[in-house]
């Protein structure tokens, strides 16, 4: 199984559309394996969005992302993160079609409510920026065996 984090933004949290979102990822079957709702510090957006600096989006996102609380969310499942980004949809709300989480919430080109990992290695170094490995949950979802068929072992 695959992880990856899930930050609902600032935009998210005023909306008041966290339960909405999340209750998105549930239902298409990913399981939670962690969750908490915080402020990020000026020192973790730098590292956040250590890519991006120097780039013309730099300054307002940095003050975007620390204007006010974020919900941080791990999500578990098979191909989670190629899945997450497909139910996110692109980047800005007007270009997003109907039936992804922005094209459905999202009006803004500049908040775009949520971010979610774009590969492997960036799902493990952002999840260990805002999780402690003590802080992410290793359970059985019982509902599983309805999510995904087997086939041999494998996950279809």
């Amino acid at each position: 199984m695959e992880r990856t984090l899930v930050l609902l933004k600032p935009d998210a949290v005023q909306r008041q559309l966290v339960g909405r979102i999340i209750a998105r990822f549930e239902a298409k079957g990913l399981k939670i394996t962690g969750l908490k709702m915080m402020n990020v510090s000026q020192e973790l957006a730098r590292e956040v969005y250590k890519p991006h600096k120097g780039k013309d989006f730099y300054e307002p996102l940095m003050a975007f992302i620390t204007s006010a609380p974020v919900v941080a969310a791990v999500l578990e499942g098979k191909d989670a993160i190629a899945v997450v980004r497909a139910m996110l949809g692109p980047t800005f709300g007007p270009d997003a079609p109907p039936g992804t989480i922005r094209g459905d919430l999202g009006m803004s080109k500049r908040y775009n409510l949520v971010h979610g990992s774009d590969s492997p290695a960036s799902a493990s170094r952002e999840i260990s920026l805002f999780f402690s490995p003590g802080e992410l949950v290793d359970y059985e979802l019982l509902s599983e065996k309805w999510i995904y068929a087997r086939l041999k072992g494998e996950l279809l």
